[in-house]
């Protein structure tokens, strides 16, 4: 996508620091007025915009007639995004009638913004949609190497989109803030603020809890106290989750191998799980179980599998083989993902993702082929 510019009509202060914050990954630059509608900027900042962003209250006659001069002003290919309360149908058709690109409701979130901004210059607008893409990983036990897997399928969905802020991740091991270490981010989420069912979180609350990676990856991540055990209400967590699948395209959850309230609801909801093992004889055996109880309890026999962490192909000698985990795990079986401590080692300790320490490695290459693949399944089979 070539660069583009952005001029924000909006005395709302805060969301031009916001937006502008945003477009700091280099594809575009933000030219924010601080003044209404009312007295909007030079002509030259408009006809100099790709996209004019424009914030406006439908209930008065001055606001609507100074959109419909800004409109008349812009170049036939500038796109116009208008950010409203609730209006009436005949102002939504007056939107229309003047060829507004795209209307946000009030009060937007940064994010969603940019988000518009971005589908807008790619020329690629897809059918609206409520629902985004959930993966969820749940270890079959501790140290199976679980948060690598979910940070990588998070980073791998990330390299297939243009849109660098519509991938998140959601770490909801709560009393191991192991995403945030290993990306090296400041976890942010501090469900204190959110109300005990979650009443009060909202897009803009979520986006102030949004740690960003340079990657343009989204974690939702709460930071871990030792000795502190938090119980999380169960409305509050649903409330977590619907809020961030409203906002994103895809989702990966990186779930407690501790079964929670609320692990049930999480499951049934995702469009796809992993139960991630290691290969030796126990993990095999507990995760073939965990999928014997949980899937037919729960009723996802067609959207969990399971990934074999740290495989290693013997071809001689004592040990497991790949047909013995394919005995094991039969139809349940996902695929395996290379034992490569050494570079896992290693990203963890620099706090980058697998590819930045070595661009086409053999864990990224497994994991885009167990998870990209199967989405890729899904739409063929929709």
């Amino acid at each position: 996508m070539d660069r583009f510019d952005i001029a924000l009509i909006s005395a709302d202060q805060t969301l031009a620091q916001q937006l502008t914050q945003l477009a700091r990954d280099g594809h575009c630059s933000v030219s924010a007025s601080g003044r209404g509608v009312e007295t909007p900027p030079d002509a030259s900042v408009i006809a100099r915009a790709n996209i004019v962003v424009v914030d406006v209250d439908p209930a008065r006659r001055d606001h609507l007639l100074s959109l419909q001069s800004i409109m008349m002003r812009a170049s036939p290919q500038t796109h116009i995004i208008v950010l409203a309360d609730a209006c009436s149908e005949a102002v939504q058709r007056w939107f229309m009638q003047i060829r507004v690109s795209d209307l946000i409701r009030k009060p937007p979130a940064a994010v969603d913004i940019m988000a518009a901004c971005k589908r807008l210059m790619s020329g690629v607008v897809a059918p609206p949609s409520d629902h985004a893409q959930v993966t969820c990983f749940l270890p079959a036990a501790g140290g199976v190497g679980n948060t690598t897997l979910a940070i990588e399928a998070a980073i791998q969905m990330l390299s297939q989109t243009t849109d660098k802020s519509s991938v998140a991740l959601v770490d909801l091991d709560l009393h191991n803030d192991a995403c945030a270490d290993f990306l090296d981010l400041e976890p942010r989420l501090d469900f204190s603020e959110v109300g005990e069912e979650g009443e009060r979180f909202d897009k803009q609350l979520l986006e102030a809890m949004i740690s960003r990676h340079s990657s343009g990856l989204a974690l939702i991540a709460a930071p871990s106290v030792a000795g502190e055990l938090r119980p999380i209400g169960r409305g509050a967590l649903l409330r977590l989750l619907d809020t961030v699948a409203a906002s994103f395209e895809h989702v990966v959850i990186d779930l407690p191998r501790t079964w929670h309230v609320w692990t049930d609801d999480v499951l049934v909801a995702a469009d796809r799980s992993y139960i991630v093992t290691d290969m030796t004889v126990p993990g095999l055996r507990f995760a073939r179980r965990l999928t014997d109880q949980v899937i037919p309890r729960l009723n996802i026999r067609d959207s969990m599998r399971v990934i074999v962490n740290r495989f290693d192909q013997r071809m001689f000698g004592s040990g497991l083989r790949r047909a013995d985990v394919v005995r094991t795990l039969e139809n349940v079986f996902a695929g395996e993902v290379p034992n490569n401590y050494q570079l896992v080692r290693e990203a963890i300790d620099r706090g980058v993702p697998l590819e930045a320490v070595k661009p086409g490695n053999n864990i990224s290459a497994a994991v885009k082929r167990i998870v990209l693949s199967q989405q890729h399944a899904e739409r063929i089979a929709s």
